[in-house]
């Protein structure tokens, strides 16, 4: 939107609504030099912006012998009242930008795949790395049984302190190949079919802090869980929603200075579990805030790139969930997510 009087960013109209809609299903411009009498005219959007729409042109945005894939409109001629002549002129502005429209796209598709390209190499070194890992951790845990065996009394102890690395090994390495597949599907936009099977809140929120309790005592970090015990079975996915609170507790870390808490905390809520994760860090300033779960996303992690947030969303959005948060700056920030108890149409 430019000109006098702008759009704020983000603002619809319905693409079956309103003489802008006319337009863009038909693919046919339109002069109108009184758009209140215009049948066609939607005058909510009036309402949504606060500008009198008087006269108008509105124009589709054709792809190359091809269906519409926008409109360019322009209002209230200062002048006089728009007409066939300014048609003509905004005819060809239309086309340019049109073609500028459609260069962007294609760019941003080239980009997309070259990034899923990459995350698909990225998998498979990751793999041919953890193969040793693997082969290493399991002689290990041989060598570590004969040597406990021995004297199990001494080292009963430090037996419980490996076998616990182990079993974080164990359970980290599939999830690893997991989360770079995730990592693609949310490149690409598209989102595999969900599994849906019974599942614990409380055992998939203990996975997870199982995984990050080591960085999490590095930096003196407290993970706590609150009424987690009673909670019953939900229906759900339970690979995505252990990546979604990941996700939430992971990126809490790096804000939490050291003394502080993440906590997990669950009630029932009629037909849904509502789930909170707490959190004593820096908080976030607006502007982070409000971009969370968009497009526009930010991350003020050095190198991140918004995608953990998009997980976590997607995670929610397909058990038919919401998500929302409150953060206040040197206080913290606690995410609030209701999951229900089984989502619709399972």
């Amino acid at each position: 939107s430019v000109g006098k009087g702008r759009v704020s960013g983000g603002t619809a109209v319905p693409w079956e609504k309103g003489i802008v809609g006319a337009v863009f299903t038909s693919g046919t411009p339109a002069v109108i030099s009184d758009a209140s009498q215009d049948v066609r005219f939607f005058p909510s959007i009036d309402q949504l912006t606060g500008y009198k729409t008087r006269d108008m042109i509105v124009l589709p945005l054709k792809r190359w012998e091809g269906n519409p894939i926008g409109v360019l409109t322009v209002l209230n001629k200062r002048d006089g009242v728009l007409n066939q002549d300014d048609l003509a002129i905004l005819t060809i502005i239309s086309a340019f930008t049109a073609i500028a429209v459609e260069a962007a796209r294609l760019f941003e598709e080239a980009k997309v795949a070259e990034v899923v390209r990459i995350l698909g190499d990225i998998g498979h070194d990751i793999k041919n790395m953890l193969t040793p890992i693997v082969m290493g951790a399991q002689i290990l845990e041989g060598e570590c049984a004969d040597i406990f065996k021995d004297d199990a009394d001494k080292f009963q102890e430090a037996q419980q302190r490996c076998n616990k690395v182990f079993q974080i090994l164990r359970r980290s390495i599939p999830r690893l190949h997991d989360r770079v597949q995730e990592l693609a599907d949310c490149v690409k936009g598209v989102t595999s079919p969900p599994v849906f099977a019974p599942c614990s809140i409380k055992e998939i929120i203990d996975s997870v802090l199982e995984a990050l309790r080591l960085p999490a005592e590095e930096k003196h970090i407290a993970l706590q869980i609150q009424g987690l015990d009673n909670l019953p079975t939900i229906i759900g996915d339970q690979s995505r929603l252990f990546n979604a609170f990941y996700n939430l507790v992971n990126n809490a870390l790096p804000e939490v200075p050291a003394g502080g808490s993440v906590t997990i905390s669950a009630v029932v809520d009629a037909d849904a579990v509502a789930i909170k994760v707490a959190d004593t860090g820096r908080g976030m300033p607006a502007d982070v805030r409000e971009s969370l779960f968009s497009t526009r996303v930010i991350s003020r992690k050095p190198g991140g790139t918004g995608l953990g947030t998009k997980i976590v969303k997607d995670a929610v959005d397909v058990h038919g969930g919401s998500i929302t948060v409150d953060s206040q700056e040197g206080v913290g920030t606690t995410f609030h997510i209701r999951l229900p108890l089984r989502p619709q149409g399972v």
